[in-house]
């Protein structure tokens, strides 16, 4: 009997102790365990080495996701479970090939990848006069008798002097996305794009292009050059005009094929019915194994429902992870998540994503009212200890976005950008670009916010 009531009190003390640790400790302790004792690295050791490249309705995305849904399941989550959704699945096929030539038989070979979304070149490759754009008003001014029959070379940089990179990427972006639906309607016969990068380098960057409303036979080729190639390529056009660029690429778009969004719950203490969501993108482009984009937010997010698990943090919310399919060329997951919790009528109350590189934390994006964002900037003395100082209001994330509501709040992590564009989509967002304690300090970052808005709450 003596036991007993000992057995009891010790556990009530250790209960007790536990609920009355301040959220200094607690944060502490999450950042210790994820520094110390974290499986983020290790997750994306084998998600990127042993994986690799996971281009939506790929093999690789298949793997993925079994991958995904094992490791969830090794956690002891409440539940883990694969939600079906239809995904595009486009082919790069061969290896690209490109060069400029000055004069026939002397040519330049420069590098190029094709753009997701993009149609093949004729089998022979395509060869034309190139004219050189900075944006689509210079377009338009040049019109179709300056430009029909000719390669159009979009070569806008990235603003450089912008701090936040994320703004000059966007700032440049559509050139890459929009540009072969411009450059058709005054007859191009093809597009070159300037990677989407701010320093020079051999390696281009592919991303997401769309056509509209483009009729597939009036679809003209696109790709990206290197920043390197586009600098040549631009200076050898200030030199003659004359001269003449070819490409081939054997790239194609298939049916929609069906793949998943993986996820796991840990079921809420007092609010089961109130969701709290952390992800990121499992599919990734297919030149490198996408180990910034996205398979750093991937295992971020997974880690921070192991770390819960691990401390014995028991939210009072709803506690999910979801890795989301096909956020680089549709955004398909996170569509039909958001559209099956309203269909289910979930009230999800927080989200939170990871979709901007494994490089050190600085802070977080908000989507909320002001109220919310003055609670959370009375949490900086919290986050001081591990220099983490950036809380502003902007972008959350694009797989999360359709979940926004007027009431709940959205975030995105944001680590250090200043090295992410020279990785972004190309062949060298591969594991050896990430730091481990970079990686693990970002985790730790996710989960203390996380914690913070599961006790007490975002109104």
């Amino acid at each position: 009997m003596m036991l007993r009531t000992l057995t009891i009190l010790c556990c009530l003390s250790l209960s007790i102790s536990s609920y009355s640790q301040t959220d200094e400790e607690v944060i502490k302790k999450i950042y210790s365990t994820s520094l110390s004792n974290g499986q983020s690295y290790d997750w994306l050791n084998y998600l990127s080495n042993q994986i690799g490249g996971r281009l939506s309705g790929s093999l690789n995305a298949e793997k993925a996701v079994a991958w995904g849904k094992e490791q969830l399941d090794s956690l002891g989550l409440t539940k883990v479970w694969l939600q079906p959704v239809m995904v595009t699945k486009w082919v790069r096929g061969a290896k690209e090939y490109a060069y400029i030539q000055s004069v026939p038989g002397k040519t330049t070979t420069v590098n190029i990848c094709a753009l997701g979304g993009s149609v093949a070149t004729p089998a022979l490759g395509i060869k034309a006069n190139v004219v050189e754009v900075h944006d689509f008003e210079e377009l338009a001014t040049l019109g179709e008798q300056n430009i029909a029959g000719k390669i159009v070379f979009f070569n806008r940089p990235m603003q450089a002097d912008l701090i936040n990179t994320f703004e000059a990427y966007s700032g440049a972006n559509n050139q890459r996305t929009q540009g072969a639906a411009q450059a058709v309607k005054y007859g191009a016969v093809a597009v070159i794009v300037r990677s989407m990068n701010l320093r020079l380098d051999d390696y281009p960057h592919t991303g997401n292009m769309h056509y509209g409303d483009l009729p597939e036979n009036q679809r003209i080729p696109a790709a990206a050059i290197s920043t390197n190639d586009a600098e040549l390529l631009s200076t050898m056009l200030e030199l003659d005009k004359n001269i003449q660029f070819y490409f081939k690429q054997s790239c194609k778009q298939l049916k929609d094929v069906q793949s998943y969004n993986v996820i796991g719950e840990i079921t809420g203490s007092e609010f089961p019915n109130d969701y709290m969501v952390v992800g990121g993108h499992l599919d990734s482009w297919d030149l490198g194994d996408g180990s910034h984009d996205d398979g750093a937010g991937i295992v971020q997010s997974m880690e921070v429902l192991r770390l819960f698990k691990k401390l014995g943090i028991k939210p009072k919310h709803s506690l999910r992870v979801v890795l989301f399919m096909n956020a680089e060329n549709g955004l398909r997951g996170g569509i039909k998540y958001a559209g099956e919790a309203k269909q289910k009528g979930e009230n999800h109350v927080f989200a939170l994503e990871s979709d901007s590189g494994g490089f050190t934390p600085r802070g977080f994006s908000f989507e909320c009212n002001d109220a919310v964002l003055n609670k959370v900037q009375d949490w900086k003395s919290l986050f001081k200890p591990y220099l983490i100082h950036y809380f502003e209001k902007g972008h959350s994330g694009s797989d999360i976005g359709p979940l926004k509501t007027d009431t709940n709040v959205l975030v995105g992590l944001e680590p250090d950008s200043q090295r992410y564009f020279d990785y972004h989509h190309t062949k060298i967002d591969t594991f050896d670009a990430i730091d481990k304690r970079e990686l693990e300090l970002g985790a730790a970052t996710m989960a203390s916010l996380v914690y913070l808005f599961d006790k007490y709450g975002v109104k």
